[in-house]
């Protein structure tokens, strides 16, 4: 029998970046933790703290296939969320997207839980509309090489939205946008990620289009913060909204900070822009602040700091253990061939 106050939570996704730090927070509440995870994207080693905890439990399995267990709210995490991974196999990444929605969706209609999904910021695709708004429909190539995951999280968004209009389902849409912080992998080729171990192994800084396309970055802690008081909201509010820094950065300005924060002599190369990469992206996220009131409170330059010194003591670690480093630096093998040979032209960061 559970303690009073403590709820099970099941978290799909669990051993991946962001999963693995609502894992050691839910935790961290006392509350008791599955996490499950087929380990495509996730590592053990991110969860390695957990292991062995009274309260957390792991189990490997894909949520393509139904899950039967009893808990009282359900985070569904569980997608490859960079460009190399879900392009890797994007048959695999849609199916995730809709077959696991409707597995979890499923499951939290028979035991009567809560469930959030955690959506993206990718569903408003190359935005017309700046910053973004929940109502913001987006601008998406539904046949690109983006659209495993665009539309996937698209769809996974309407399949919730029809469970709680047709069954009642309490549930939950978190869109979110970049994200950084420990436990991110070397090889995930998101931005933060290659930025720092290019810097840290002083090699050329590798920024696809000409420099001036933005994001806005926000720090693991505080996104785990806004998805968990999006799921401990009131019932009759249930999204979507977004969770993300309204801060926005292009790419040179964060990579002159990583090379001044990493003292790297790394030089920054521009290639071209992949197909359907957004040229902007920053979230309104006016709602979280009323609804939730919710707002990142890291400051980047101190979330990078902390981010760069995780990736200084696991790349001492691996070479300490004899583990290469080697990592892939571009959003995909295609893009790679493409930025091999047409290189537009260096900048250099004083």
């Amino acid at each position: 029998m559970k303690e009073k106050d403590s709820l099970r939570v099941l978290v799909t996704g669990g051993a991946g970046f962001l999963g693995s730090h609502l894992c050691t927070r839910l935790v961290d509440e006392g509350h008791d933790v599955l996490c499950v995870d087929n380990f495509y994207t996730g590592t053990k080693a991110n969860i390695a703290p957990l292991l062995g905890h009274p309260r957390f439990e792991l189990m490997r399995h894909d949520i393509t296939f139904p899950l039967y267990v009893e808990v009282d709210e359900i985070y569904n995490l569980a997608c490859p969320a960079s460009p190399v991974h879900y392009q890797h196999d994007p048959v695999q990444t849609t199916k995730t997207c809709v077959h696991g929605s409707i597995n979890m969706l499923g499951l939290a209609k028979r035991v009567g839980a809560r469930i959030l999904q955690a959506s993206t910021s990718e569903v408003y695709g190359d935005p017309a509309e700046h910053p973004q708004r929940e109502s913001y429909w987006g601008h998406v190539n539904p046949n690109g090489i983006r659209a495993c995951y665009d539309e996937g999280k698209r769809c996974a968004e309407t399949l919730f939205a029809d469970y709680r209009r047709q069954y009642g389902l309490r549930v939950k849409v978190a869109r979110i946008f970049n994200t950084y912080g420990p436990n991110m992998h070397p090889d995930d080729g998101r931005v933060v990620s290659n930025f720092i171990m290019q810097a840290l192994n002083n090699e050329p800084i590798t920024i696809y289009g000409d420099g001036t396309q933005t994001r806005a970055f926000c720090y693991v802690d505080d996104l785990v913060d806004g998805l968990m008081r999006l799921m401990r909201s009131p019932d009759d509010f249930w999204g979507p909204v977004n969770i993300g820094n309204p801060a926005e950065m292009n790419m040179l300005e964060l990579a002159r900070e990583i090379v001044e924060l990493t003292g790297s002599r790394s030089e920054v190369r521009l290639f071209p822009l992949p197909e359907d990469d957004p040229v902007r992206r920053c979230p309104d996220i006016s709602l979280a602040r009323e609804v939730l009131g919710w707002e990142p409170r890291t400051q980047v330059t101190e979330g990078l700091t902390r981010t760069i010194a995780y990736f200084r003591d696991r790349t001492a670690a691996s070479r300490d253990a004899g583990v290469s480093t080697a990592r892939g630096g571009a959003p995909s093998a295609a893009t790679a061939a493409t930025a091999a040979t047409d290189a537009n032209r260096v900048v250099r960061i004083a």
